[in-house]
């Protein structure tokens, strides 16, 4: 049993990148120190190592693509794109971000009137094109076949220029401690350049990105305007978005 306790970890540990030893323990339903001696078993196999509050691969971890990341949990992202969409109101100009979540905002937006969106992801291009009642400003760029997204310097400058009401923002990860996450160093960049940019910063992410964080944070968890996801988070989470004011919404909800 043991064994295959060991196993099932480092598979998870492998599959996600980073974990804290919280997850873990409430993963794998064992305590916290039966968590440190398996994972001091684990360090010894030389596929993972320890880092703040947790462990991470030591593969280098590359983002799924896209067609990959827009196909899982697509409810919950169907439903998380419905309730973001009651943040958008006529006149607005949003920032579409490249998660694969944001997009699902889009079909309800057509609705306003007047509605600006500027985004560097090719899928949000894409999928407002088909809108006629939706205004677009496209950034360039390089561009990121894995983050189907325009990347680069230019991207970045371009940020400056526009003015932006709301942010609808993407993570890889989302932790308490570590706030939101990503992989790639300049889709990183672009997150919190933009986060700087608009005035109500608002978090499209389904609970398999929460309690996991990603190589580089860009963005404190307890500075968000809002929360959209598909159930209610934990109680760390909770206590954070009471004491902050922070907007919560999830199935069958209003926000708090």
């Amino acid at each position: 049993m043991r064994l295959e306790r060991l196993n099932s970890l480092e598979n998870y540990i492998l599959d996600k990148g980073t974990v804290s030893l919280e997850d873990l323990a409430a993963r794998f339903k064992v305590s916290i120190n039966t968590v440190r001696r398996d994972l001091n078993e684990l360090l010894a196999r030389g596929q993972i190592k320890k880092v703040y509050g947790g462990v991470s691969s030591l593969h280098e971890t590359t983002p799924l693509p896209m067609s990959i990341r827009a196909a899982k949990n697509k409810e919950a992202k169907l439903l998380i794109g419905r309730l973001a969409s009651g943040f958008v109101e006529d006149g607005d100009s949003i920032f579409l971000d490249s998660g694969s979540t944001t997009p699902y905002i889009l079909p309800e937006i057509s609705k306003r009137n007047n509605v600006i969106i500027v985004t560097h992801s090719l899928t949000a291009m894409y999928e407002a094109s088909k809108y006629p009642s939706l205004k677009v400003i496209a950034l360039g760029g390089m561009y990121n076949q894995s983050t189907s997204s325009y990347i680069g310097i230019s991207t970045i400058e371009a940020l400056s220029k526009i003015s932006i009401n709301k942010v609808f923002i993407a993570a890889t990860g989302v932790s308490v401690e570590h706030g939101l996450t990503n992989t790639t160093y300049f889709e990183a960049e672009i997150k919190r350049k933009v986060t700087q940019c608009g005035k109500k910063i608002i978090l499209m992410a389904d609970q398999s990105k929460f309690d996991f964080s990603s190589t580089i944070s860009f963005f404190h968890f307890e500075d968000l305007y809002a929360v959209i996801t598909d159930k209610k988070p934990s109680a760390a989470y909770m206590e954070v978005i009471e004491r902050n004011n922070i907007r919560l919404l999830y199935e069958d909800i209003k926000a708090v």
